[in-house]
């Protein structure tokens, strides 16, 4: 594979054409105000996993239409007062795994809650929270369901599930609230970049080569799945591009990342063609907090920075959280 989106000089000045729709806000409002009229209802069950460094809870928590979603709570073990917490969104087709599986942000000290994405959790890892909400026909996978209206959009379910995780993390004694940090690869990378604008006063974000941004541009600069399931779908579905796209741009991460409100370290790949580099910088230079920076791996596709990304973000977590 060779470098095929646009150097990088112009990368750091790229800008999205996606056009926010005038009652955004308005939109997002009501959907997280219908949510918060169930009961959180958060619950943490402790479960044995062999471990001796860390303890694990089994999470249940109300999110989209107070629909049961799962998740993992992990704390390093034996501490008895609150910790930063980590939020983790997971990458696409993958569920919350095994309670074992989980050990990187326990081990330096902080509690993490993972979220259990609805719905999927059948791909490369195993997951527990069904999606309960019917839809019209849709191309195989998650990207087309829903998506001629924002009301019945899947993404419009995850995004409001990922609201109320950082809700329930935040519930449990041991998670110190003011110091929450969010993050995730690929798709966990496109939710967590949507978080940062709908909760209002994290301590610090960190989408690795995030899925879900500047779909204008995703949807015609690459041909890799999952992006591409929406040109399949109007592939089927003619003369309906107009109308997707203005579904799309309700839960594009260059709008979310506009109202952000906490330091940020993204990260992206030059050789990416599942997640464009152009479309991750879309995001980062919509950005609205200054302290914001974003890691570039020049000869990596999909995979990004990986272990070399973790230790960026180990290095650079702390001093956010902590700071506080």
């Amino acid at each position: 594979m060779t470098l095929f989106d646009l150097p990088l000089d112009r990368l750091r000045e790229y800008r999205s054409a996606s056009a926010e729709p005038e009652d955004f806000d308005a939109f997002w409002a009501k959907t997280l105000g219908e949510a918060r009229e169930h009961e959180l209802g958060a619950r943490f069950e402790r479960v044995v996993t062999g471990l001796a460094t860390v303890e694990t809870y089994d999470v249940t928590f109300a999110g989209f239409g107070g629909q049961p979603v799962k998740g993992w709570f992990v704390v390093p073990a034996g501490i008895t007062e609150p910790v930063p917490v980590v939020v983790e969104f997971l990458g696409y087709g993958g569920g919350r795994g095994l309670a074992h599986s989980h050990l990187l942000w326990a081990s330096a000290g902080f509690a993490h809650f993972v979220m259990d994405t609805r719905g999927q959790g059948s791909g490369w890892a195993p997951g527990d929270t069904a999606d309960p909400v019917g839809s019209a026909p849709a191309f195989p996978g998650f990207m087309t369901r829903g998506v001629e209206d924002p009301e019945t959009y899947y993404y419009r379910r995850v995004y409001t599930d990922a609201v109320r995780a950082v809700e329930a993390a935040r519930s449990h004694p041991l998670a110190d609230a003011a110091r929450t940090a969010v993050t995730g690869v690929s798709q966990g990378g496109g939710i967590t970049v949507a978080v940062s604008g709908l909760v209002r006063d994290l301590a610090a974000v960190a989408p690795d080569v995030p899925f879900l941004c500047d779909f204008p541009r995703a949807t015609t600069v690459t041909d890799r799945t999952p992006y591409r399931e929406i040109g399949n779908y109007l592939k089927t579905h003619r003369g309906r591009a107009e109308r997707v796209g203005e579904t799309l741009a309700y839960f594009d991460g260059v709008h979310f990342a506009a109202r952000a409100t906490a330091p940020a370290l993204f990260s992206t790949a030059l050789e990416d063609q599942t997640c464009p580099p152009s479309t991750v910088f879309a995001a980062f230079n919509a950005y609205a907090h200054e302290d914001k920076a974003i890691e570039v791996y020049d000869f990596n596709d999909h995979e990004g920075g990986d272990m070399f990304q973790q230790a960026a973000q180990l290095r650079w977590l702390p001093e956010r959280l902590r700071a506080r």
